[in-house]
């Protein structure tokens, strides 16, 4: 029996069967975040009828079930990530947190004056706002890798970036403004070679295909699991071993400490030294059941049926007079970011959604991307496994309204 296209498991997500202002729902903001299968609903839901209770300090069955689903979710990501050991995954809120975490933790153990940290020119704010603040702390200096005309970084301006006060390289894995997929192995290559660390966002990358931190060589990834068809409130980081045991804890509190009295505290071993508190356990058995469901189908086909997919979104766009694509690298994942004369991206985004076509319109918390391109922001389609041909048609047809509706010519 022949396997399902991608987009037919579009069945298993319960929200896309709702009409959105009467019409079909067009779900194409997949790139601030992904509808959840039943799989995912159902492993939430489970929990909490048949296996609630706090982690880790319980001696009774209900606590020590609960905490082998947590742990065992760990290990699931620690599968999706390839990482060496479970121990070097820590929970999270999210991708945001997880930069945080490593900012506050290892950059102010790390960083002192006349330090500089590399930043690129494509990086979502929470990948930029974080070093700013520890850097202002500790004097350390800020750098910035320039972009191409196209959406790419400039690899021979980011290697001259790189010298001996280099501490730390943060760098976007995909874009979520332009969909420009980075070089990262080379990236970090070129880093370790002059002893800096490298920290990878992988918020855009973990559901669009497969992802091997061993192979990358990265002393730092982080993602969230809401864009990974997962909850929200759920992300992880990954840090190699040996950097997660020298690192001071970043947040107080239970489950965090190995001892604690007035004279002074000491704290666990990686990684509940960096989870104080109780965290999102139901979030993490979630995203462990994300991670089944995209394995099942296999993130390698996920990742050609959304670039298929792209290829036909960015023909049928670019016959659209007075469309202007922003981002048009050769390696890009499912984001098709563009401009359209006359008509500002919120505007085009409301009218498309009256016609049930999701987009998102802004500038994606990347406002350094539309410095760089001189707009004030784009409109966005954003593409998932169960997105097909359909979703393409609606918003190449809600762009024409748009255009006759502002007095533009129409598509051809």
């Amino acid at each position: 029996m022949s396997m399902p296209a991608v987009a037919d498991f579009a069945r298993d997500f319960p929200i896309l069967a709702r009409p959105v202002r009467g019409r079909r729902l067009a779900y194409l903001d997949n790139g601030a975040t992904t509808h959840k299968p039943e799989a995912v609903i159902e492993a939430e839901s489970r929990f909490y009828r048949e296996s609630n209770a706090n982690i880790h300090r319980g001696v009774h069955w209900l606590s020590q079930h609960a905490t082998d689903l947590y742990e065992q979710a760990r290990e699931r990501v620690r599968g999706l990530l390839g990482a060496a050991r479970a121990d070097e995954i820590v929970f999270t809120r999210g991708t945001t947190e997880a930069i945080n975490l490593v900012a506050y933790s290892w950059g102010r153990a790390n960083l002192r004056p006349g330090d500089e940290i590399v930043l690129t020119g494509m990086e979502h704010h929470s990948n930029i706002v974080p070093w700013q603040l520890v850097a202002g702390q500790a004097g350390a200096t800020i750098r910035v890798v320039p972009l191409t005309d196209s959406g790419e970084l400039r690899l021979d301006a980011y290697e001259a970036l790189l010298g001996p006060r280099t501490r730390l390289v943060a760098v976007v894995h995909v874009s979520n403004a332009l969909g420009t997929v980075n070089p990262v192995a080379r990236m970090i290559e070129l880093a370790h070679a002059v002893g800096a660390r490298v920290l990878v966002d992988g918020a855009q990358a973990v559901a669009h295909q497969p992802v091997d931190v061993q192979a990358l060589g990265c002393d730092f990834y982080a993602f969230s699991g809401h864009k990974l068809y997962g909850p929200t409130g759920i992300g992880a980081l990954y840090a190699r071993s040996e950097l997660l045991e020298a690192m001071p804890p970043w947040q107080g509190g239970g489950d965090m400490i190995r001892t604690v009295a007035f004279e002074g505290s000491t704290w666990a071993e990686p990684p509940q030294r960096f989870e104080a508190g109780t965290p999102n356990i139901a979030g993490a058995i979630g995203l462990a059941a994300a991670i089944d469901y995209v394995a099942a189908i296999g993130l390698q086909r996920i990742a050609d049926h959304e670039h298929r997919l792209l290829e036909h979104a960015t023909a049928a766009v670019e016959r659209i007079p007075g469309l202007r694509l922003i981002g048009t690298a050769p390696e890009k994942a499912g984001i098709l970011s563009f401009v359209v004369d006359g008509i500002h991206p919120h505007d085009l985004g409301t009218i498309l959604d009256a016609e049930g076509v999701a987009i998102r319109a802004g500038h994606h918390c990347a406002m350094p991307v539309m410095t760089r391109f001189g707009i004030p922001g784009t409109a966005r389609a954003s593409f998932a496994l169960y997105n097909d041909e359909r979703d393409v048609e609606a918003l190449v047809a809600g762009i024409g309204k748009a255009q006759q509706m502002f007095g533009r010519r129409p598509h051809r």
